[in-house]
C-alpha cells in the first residue's frame, strides 16, 4: 500500500497556514499517541504517519518541494523505503520525540499520560545536524543513475569513549534525581483529582546519567571532528532543484544521541546538444536544403550514443521527429520520456553564380513555389503557438 497524500493524513488543505498545520498534527499525535494507545499497532503507525507528513510540510522548502515534485521531491517515491524513503521509514518514535517534542510540550508525555512508549525511559537524545550536500549531474547520469562518493568534514563519534563522553567503564552514573529516567512526575491535586505532568529532569538535563570523568579526547562530548566517505546512490530520473535523503549520515549526536541527516541537492549540467523538458528531451535539426528537399538519412545524438533517422523528400522546416522511449525515465521507474527532433532548413547566406543561376532557374518551376496547401499548413502551425 503506498503512502497517502500528506495533507490527507493532517486532514488540512493545501492552502492550510503553518499554525493549522502545527495544530492539526498535534490533534492527530494526541489521538495516537502511544500512551493512549498501549499495544496499538495501527495507531502506531498513524501516529508515524502523522509525524512525516508534519516533517515535511512544517518546512517551507520541504513543503515546496513536495507540492511540486511529490514524494519524488522530498527524498522518495510513494511508497519507497529505502535509504532515500520517507521519515517513518527510517525514524523511531524516540526520533519523533526528539524531533517534536515542543509539540507534546514535553519529550512524549501530555499532562494526564504517564508512562513511555514500550516502558521505555523518557531518556534525553541530542540529535546531530544536518549536512547538505550539492553534486551537479550530466543528463547521462540522470539517465541511468549514478552512484557518487563524498568525503565529508563532519562531527563523528568519539573513537575513545564510544560515543558516552565518559573516560572509562565507571565514567557515568545514574541520576540519583530521576534514577535514570531522564524526567520526574509531578502530582497535583485538583477539583477533577490528580493530576501527573512529566518534566525534564534539572540534575542531569534528561539524559538520566551524570558524567563523573569526561574523555580527555571529547571533553565529554562524546563526538569528535573526523571525516567520513559517503556513498550515495542517485536513482535516475532526477531533476534540477530536487533533494535527496540519506537518514543518519548527517553529523554524530552528541554523547550517542540520534546522527543527523545527509541531504543531498540535485544540479544539473547543461547538455550541449540535447535540451529537456522534463522527462522529454529537445534536439534541434539543421538540414540542408538539398536534404530537405530530397530526403536522406542524418545522425541524431540521444543519451546512448547517436542514431539513424530516415528525412522524408519533402520535409518542412518546423516538423517535429518524435523518438519514443529516447528521453529521460520517470523517477519513480514508470516510463521514459522522448527525444523530440525539430526540423529547420539551413539557407546559405552567400552563393557562387553558379549556384545563384541554379536557385533562379528552380524558382521559375511551379514546384518550387508555395501552394495554397503549404500557406494554409504554416499559417495554422503559427496560430496555434501563438494561440
Amino acid at each position: 500500500m503506498g503512502k497517502r497524500d500528506y495533507y490527507e493524513v493532517l486532514e488540512v488543505d493545501k492552502k492550510a497556514s503553518a499554525d493549522e498545520i502545527k495544530k492539526a498534527y498535534r490533534k492527530k499525535a494526541i489521538q495516537y499517541h502511544p500512551d493512549k494507545n498501549p499495544g496499538d499497532k495501527e495507531a502506531e503507525e498513524k501516529f508515524k504517519e502523522a509525524a512525516e507528513a508534519y516533517e515535511v510540510l512544517s518546512n517551507p522548502e520541504k513543503r515546496a518541494r513536495y507540492d511540486q515534485f511529490g514524494f519524488a521531491g522530498v527524498g522518495g517515491a510513494a511508497g519507497n523505503g529505502g535509504p532515500y524513503g520517507g521519515f517513518s521509514g527510517g525514524m523511531s518514535m524516540d526520533d519523533i520525540f526528539s524531533m517534536f517534542g515542543d509539540i507534546f510540550g514535553g519529550r512524549g508525555g501530555f499532562s494526564g499520560f504517564s508512562g513511555s512508549f514500550h516502558g521505555s525511559s523518557n531518556i534525553r537524545q541530542y540529535r546531530g545536524s544536518d549536512l547538505r550536500v550539492k553534486v551537479k549531474l550530466t543528463l547521462k547520469e540522470i539517465s541511468t543513475g549514478v552512484e557518487k562518493k563524498f568525503k565529508l568534514k563532519k562531527y563523528v563519534p568519539c573513537s575513545h569513549c564510544h560515543g558516552t563522553g565518559a573516560e572509562g567503564s565507571g565514567g557515568t552514573e545514574t541520576c540519583p534525581t530521576c534514577k535514570g529516567t531522564g524526567s520526574i512526575i509531578h502530582n497535583q491535586q485538583t477539583i477533577l483529582g490528580t493530576m501527573q505532568t512529566r518534566t525534564t529532569c534539572p540534575t542531569c538535563g534528561g539524559e538520566g546519567h551524570i558524567i563523573k570523568n569526561k574523555c580527555k579526547e571529547c571533553s565529554g562530548e562524546g563526538i569528535v571532528y573526523g571525516e567520513e566517505v559517503v556513498t550515495v546512490r542517485i536513482p535516475a530520473g532526477v531533476a534540477e532543484g530536487m533533494q535527496l535523503t540519506m537518514n543518519g549520515k548527517g553529523n554524530a549526536g552528541k554523547r550517542n544521541g540520534v546522527a543527523g541527516d545527509l541531504l543531498i541537492y540535485i544540479e544539473e549540467e547543461a547538455d550541449k546538444e540535447l535540451i529537456r523538458d522534463e522527462n522529454d528531451l529537445i534536439y534541434n535539426l539543421l538540414l540542408s536544403i538539398p536534404t530537405a528537399t530530397l530526403g536522406g538519412a542524418v545522425e541524431i545524438p540521444t543519451l546512448d550514443g547517436k542514431v539513424k533517422v530516415k528525412i522524408e523528400p519533402g520535409t518542412q522546416p518546423g516538423k517535429v521527429l518524435r523518438l519514443r522511449g529516447k528521453g529521460l525515465p520517470q523517477v519513480n521507474g514508470y516510463g521514459s520520456g522522448d527525444l523530440l527532433v525539430n526540423v529547420s532548413v539551413y539557407i546559405p547566406e552567400a552563393l557562387t553564380k553558379d549556384e545563384k543561376k541554379t536557385l533562379e532557374a528552380l524558382a521559375q518551376s511551379e514546384n518550387f513555389k508555395p501552394n495554397t496547401s503549404v500557406k494554409e499548413k504554416i499559417f495554422r502551425k503559427f496560430k496555434s503557438f501563438f494561440d
